[in-house]
């Protein structure tokens, strides 16, 4: 096929991506939607960039060292890209390309006015908009400004903003070609965007118009602050005009120039409530034709609208699939389990299936609807209760939805259906000989699952999962475990309520649960100091773990001094608890048995941080703490009117809060201990799989359900594209902020505290750990990077168990994440920590290294001068 190098764009559509870049395949695209105004014009094709790029055979070399570079050596990337610029800007537009260009512009009339627009490739993608990445040139006149532009246009590909941004997202540099727009330029009265979904809450039902005299770009450049309309249903629901000072307009000889708006025109609308309704409408099509959300580029052209540009918003949040029409309103279970980061899809469809409660799933993560629980008065009161306990926010944001009076149906209360959920259970005796039981029970039955697991292979490895989920959901809802949980979250509510009222004590419980025993997070933060002092007095050992960056690193340890016993102590730690890793939730994550990597920072801060003999001392010195407070209490109490009294009562509370406190992270160890027993056999499965040459990598099963895995097994095929498709999501859910609501409008609601207990400027969160602590911040996202010297306080995103022995050598904690009886809360109070958590965009607006005083006992974070 001969190239070609112009096409108008009425002969394009999306399909063409590839030809004419992501603005002119869209613009093709509104150009066919009945009743949409595009100004007309062509695409200079990518056939022409290539010839272009041909003609200088030294950028091929440019190229390679471009791709080499660090996106982080900003000076060599600016240097480099600047060099590709004046190279592609310097080539002779060859002649044949020349006239082409210029036919195509005769179409237009020669002395027509244009905007020159640059459409890469890999731009306006469902999964990265690249907004602004390229540039656009306006109102150029006459052939030979049009060939200058277009061959700006090219060069743009290369800007530093742009190849530090697909360096970044790791898209290959010569993957990405350039197409050019040529369109006859309007000038407008007004100009702006539309977004057809509410940009900020993302709210699907909401369209905001921002809207401002003469052309956009005053907007887009942030030179005016835009006339804002909110429509909904077809009405203007809210709307703010601004003093609009300034606006760009077109000059006669070609280029744009900035202008002064009279002072009496200022406060003038740019649009009518009407023009806005009908430029919504507008967008509404515009969405249907392109299935999505869109940000659209629109001028008013003599009471018409054109339309310049449409993109997808990459921005929102998606929305669970339903199906139906109905109200929805979603909780995130991320921020309940202390895992906010996008989960695979075999991650997801397990947890779906070991759950106790009907999950959705949206952007990688996993949603509950509370819509029935909410709308029902009685379960609604118990949902917001259990709620708010652990995570207030949450209950906020559930409340802000149901002061919308349309949007929750109201259902008559569900006649004696047992007690709302989280409600009170029958109580048990304060006996620990229970706990021994449980968890004598759950390791009776993963022993089982470890036992008959292995005799399975194909088809039938399947049928024997499916009946271990129900052993695995028996033994997470068995009563007298739920029973044991509750127990010790109630004693320390009763704690903290009651001898705040007797005594005026905030958070007495988290210095009376200090060192509570049968904790197995805490016991392991402390297993890892013991396994420091092993490998603490051969130099040669900590020499060479400082180098480590093979997992086979345990096989070499064996050929040093002391290298024996360092490898057993690790692999005795790994026995235990290798099958623990950040995110544990979601099965494909790699378990610290199958990177023991992961944790040789952590053992060398240790080795470094602290005295043999550590982790019975720091136990040791929790416990004498928890009894010195309990003693200090009681003789407090007894000397309150009817204090006898009131000290047996609060005796028999911390007595029970410590026998069951420490249960409370005892379920999850056991989910966690049989999620990497059922990975081992799906990964042995999909190892077949690869032998047989049904898959490319063992790792291709974490993009495929647990159900399409199993088809898979059956078949022997596998659909290529569908785990490729799947691969680009889960890269692009990264992006995303889970919002702790949704809506079926796809508004992401957030909650607020309600408190003006705080000094200005101090960061709000929830108090879980009781104490204030001054430090240096630690800004910590990866525990693999953690770099902590005693005194630091950890700042991050979420802290799931897997974290805790990083708990041991600090001073504090800070997170954006979790509540009163999330993992990292437990912890933080087991080892004495304050901590504040649940404490919005922490890892932004605290800097790494900055000085920060935590306020566990009042909950909230000051930044230090």
């Amino acid at each position: 096929m001969t190239e070609r190098y112009v096409w108008d764009l009425q002969e394009v559509d999306e399909t063409q991506v590839a030809v004419v870049g992501g603005k002119g395949a869209h613009l093709g695209g509104l150009s066919r939607i009945e009743g949409i105004r595009v100004p007309g014009g062509f695409c200079v094709t990518t056939d022409a960039f290539r010839r272009i790029m041909a003609e200088a055979p030294s950028l091929d070399d440019r190229l390679d060292q471009l791709s080499r570079l660090n996106p982080d050596d900003r000076e060599a990337i600016r240097t480099l890209s600047a060099e590709i610029r004046r190279t592609i800007e310097g080539i002779a537009i060859p002649g044949d390309l020349a006239a082409a260009i210029t036919r195509a512009l005769a179409q237009l009339g020669e002395q027509a006015a244009c905007a020159v627009r640059s459409s890469a490739t890999a731009e306006d993608l469902p999964t990265a908009s690249f907004a602004g990445q390229q540039d656009t040139y306006l109102n150029v006149v006459g052939p030979t400004a049009i060939l200058q532009h277009v061959s700006r246009c090219w060069a743009s590909l290369f800007t530093e903003r742009a190849v530090t941004y697909r360096q970044r997202n790791g898209i290959d540099h010569r993957t990405v070609h350039m197409a050019v727009v040529v369109q006859r330029m309007v000038f407008p009265h007004a100009a702006g965007i539309l977004f057809t979904a509410d940009p900020v809450t993302g709210n699907r039902k909401v369209a905001t118009v921002d809207a401002g005299f003469g052309l956009g770009e005053a907007l887009v450049s942030g030179l005016v602050n835009p006339d804002v309309f909110k429509v909904r249903h077809g009405e203007v629901v809210a709307k703010a005009i601004a003093a609009k000072q300034r606006a760009v307009h077109a000059l006669p000889t070609g280029g744009t120039q900035e202008v002064a708006i009279d002072p009496q025109r200022q406060e003038q609308p740019a649009l009518t409530d009407a023009q806005a309704v009908r430029l919504v409408r507008l967008g509404r099509r515009i969405e249907a034709h392109f299935g999505r959300p869109q940000d659209i580029e629109w001028c008013l052209v003599d009471g018409g609208f054109q339309i310049v540009q449409s993109r997808p918003i990459t921005t929102l949040f998606p929305i669970p699939e339903t199906g139906d029409q109905e109200n929805h309103v979603y909780v995130s279970v991320g921020h309940g389990q202390m895992m906010t980061d996008p989960m695979k899809p075999l991650g997801l469809s397990m947890w779906q299936l070991t759950a106790m409660v009907p999950m959705h799933t949206a952007g990688g993560r996993l949603f509950v609807d509370v819509t029935r629980r909410l709308a029902s008065p009685a379960s609604r009161a118990g949902l917001l209760d259990v709620i708010g306990r652990g995570d207030p926010l949450i209950r906020d944001a559930l409340e802000t939805v149901l002061d919308r009076d349309d949007f929750v149906p109201s259902l008559p209360d569900a006649g004696p259906g047992g007690p709302p959920a989280g409600g009170a259970s029958a109580p048990i005796e304060t006996d620990p000989a229970i706990v021994t039981e449980l968890i004598e029970r759950s390791q009776v039955s993963i022993a089982a699952l470890e036992r008959d697991v292995r005799t399975k292979t194909g088809p039938a490895l399947f049928d024997f999962l499916l009946e271990a989920f129900e052993e695995h959901k028996r033994v997470l809802s068995d009563p007298l475990s739920m029973q044991a949980i509750m127990a010790g979250m109630e004693a320390t509510w009763w704690l903290n309520n009651t001898l705040r009222e007797w005594l005026d004590e905030k958070n007495a419980a988290d210095t009376l649960t200090l060192s509570s025993p049968d904790n197995v997070t805490s016991e392991m933060g402390l297993a890892l100091l013991d396994v420091a002092d092993v490998i603490r007095p051969h130099s040669e050992v900590v020499a060479f773990l400082q180098g480590v960056e093979d997992e086979g690193f345990l096989d070499e340890l064996a050929k040093l001094t002391g290298g024996t016993e360092a490898r057993d102590a690790i692999e005795a730690y790994l026995d235990r608890y290798g099958m623990r890793c950040v995110g544990e939730i979601d099965i494909t994550r790699p378990r610290w048995r199958e990177r023991p990597t992961t944790l040789v920072p952590v053992i060398l801060d240790n080795v470094r941080n602290f005295e043999p003999g550590a982790a019975e001392r720091r136990f040791e010195q929790g416990r004498q703490k928890a009894q010195k407070k309990e003693q200090d209490v009681l003789s407090r109490l007894r000397a309150l009117p009817d204090g006898d009294r009131k000290a047996d009562e609060a005796k028999r509370m911390i007595d029970r809060v410590r026998t069951f406190i420490g249960y409370r992270e005892y379920p999850k160890y056991g989910i966690v201990s049989r999620y990497f027993l059922y990975k081992q056999a799906l990964l042995e499965e999909a190892e077949r799989l690869v032998q047989a040459g049904v898959l490319p990598e063992k790792e291709d099963i974490f993009y495929l359900t647990f159900q399409e895995l199993h088809d898979v097994v059956r078949s022997h095929q596998v659909d290529g594209r569908l785990i490729q498709q799947r691969k680009d999501a889960f890269r692009s859910y990264h992006a995303l902020t889970p919002p702790r609501v949704l809506t079926s409008d796809g508004e992401a609601v957030t909650g607020a505290y309600r408190r003006d207990d705080v000094p200005a400027g101090a960061l709000i969160g929830l108090p879980v750990s009781a104490g204030t602590v001054e430090g240096r911040a630690r800004v910590i996202l990866d525990i693999a990077e953690a770099d902590l010297e005693a005194g630091d306080i950890l700042v991050t995103t979420f802290t799931d168990p897997s974290w805790s022995p990083l708990f041991v050598g600090i001073a504090g904690l800070v997170t954006e994440v979790g509540g009163q009886m999330t993992h990292g809360a437990v912890i933080a109070r087991e080892y004495g920590l304050p901590a504040v958590v649940g404490v919005e965009q922490a890892t932004r607006l605290i800097r790494d290294g900055q000085r920060i005083r935590v306020h566990g006992t009042d909950g909230y974070v000051e930044i230090l001068p």
